[in-house]
């Protein structure tokens, strides 16, 4: 899934940006308490992972099972966050929303053994080019102008239109 973002929020010193998005999961256990979420290098690249839902896996015993997010916050400074505590009795699934964070993002099973799926959106947003948009303004108009069929009034207005454009002739 590919799409230009038209938001004025998204204009930086270059120009708009353009959004892309791939699905994201991965399962955490007692043997796998952890995953580490990184982008490219890229230097015109911006990678995001926006977190959606915490559900326990098959096989997840009855005891609660904790799962706590680390990242930078706005003043660069790494934190850790619990964003979950699942119980196969009572909360075996929470929708996070649309929880998004800057790479790297480091998601750790804290407490619990699980298994336990987190799943979301990997979000990348690069920089596009003045000529690029002008392209797809173009190719989008191109579109709109051969979608859009001619508006036709009612049948008793085209009737009262034949009717003057007659009686003006005469």
């Amino acid at each position: 899934m590919s799409i230009i973002d038209d938001d004025s929020s998204d204009i930086g010193p270059t120009g708009p940006s353009k959004l892309e998005s791939f699905l994201f999961s991965c399962e955490l256990s007692s043997k796998v308490p952890f995953y580490t979420f990184q982008g490219d290098e890229e230097e015109d690249l911006e990678h995001f992972l926006e977190l959606r839902t915490v559900c326990l896996g098959e096989g997840a015993k009855e005891e609660n099972n904790v799962v706590e997010v680390t990242a930078m916050n706005h003043q660069g400074k790494t934190i850790s966050v619990p964003i979950a505590n699942l119980h196969i009795k009572c909360l075996p699934m929470v929708s996070l929303g649309e929880f998004e964070l800057k790479a790297p993002v480091t998601i750790r099973l804290k407490a619990g053994t699980g298994p336990l799926t987190v799943s979301g959106l990997h979000l990348i947003a690069s920089q596009v080019e003045e000529c690029d948009l002008s392209d797809e303004d173009d190719d989008e108009e191109d579109e709109d102008e051969e979608d859009i069929p001619a508006i036709k009034p009612a049948k008793k207005k085209q009737r009262q239109q034949q009717q003057q454009q007659q009686q003006q002739q005469q």
